[in-house]
C-alpha cells in the first residue's frame, strides 16, 4: 500500500512539475524567437535598396520565417514571400520587416524578377 502511495505522489509531483517545465521552455523559446526576429528587423533598417539582393520563396504567409511551429492548421497558407539582404550578409529579411520606403524602392528596382510569374517562365515557353 505504501509503495502505491509513493508512486502516486511521484506521479502527481511530475504532473505538476512537467507543465511548469513546458511553460518555462515555451517562454525561453519565445525569448529566443523574439531576439532572432529583432535581429532581422534591425538588419532590415540597414538594407540599402540600391545594392540589396532580393529573392522570393513559397512560405507560410503568416510565418514567412518558419519560426512558429505552433501555428494552428487553419492559419497555415502558403504564398510567395519576398526577402532582401545586404550584399555579403547571411541575414535575409522578409519584406514585411523592412521600412516601407525600402520595400517600395526594392519593388520598383526588382519588379521584373519579383512579380508573378517570375520564376515560372518555363510554364509559358512554347516548344
Amino acid at each position: 500500500m505504501k509503495k502505491k502511495k509513493i508512486e502516486s505522489i511521484k506521479q502527481q509531483r511530475n504532473e505538476r512539475v512537467e507543465p511548469t517545465r513546458t511553460k518555462s521552455k515555451r517562454l525561453a523559446d519565445e525569448v529566443k524567437r523574439e531576439k532572432w526576429l529583432a535581429i532581422r528587423k534591425k538588419a532590415g533598417c540597414k538594407i540599402d535598396p540600391e545594392t540589396a539582393e532580393v529573392d522570393w520563396i513559397y512560405a507560410q504567409t503568416l510565418d514567412p520565417y518558419g519560426v512558429y511551429a505552433e501555428l494552428p492548421e487553419e492559419l497555415q497558407q502558403v504564398g510567395r514571400e519576398y526577402f532582401a539582404r545586404s550584399p555579403g550578409s547571411d541575414i535575409w529579411v522578409w519584406f514585411g520587416d523592412l521600412p516601407v520606403a525600402t520595400q517600395d524602392a526594392l519593388w520598383e528596382k526588382h519588379k521584373e524578377s519579383l512579380a508573378f510569374p517570375a520564376g515560372v517562365e518555363w510554364m509559358f515557353k512554347r516548344n
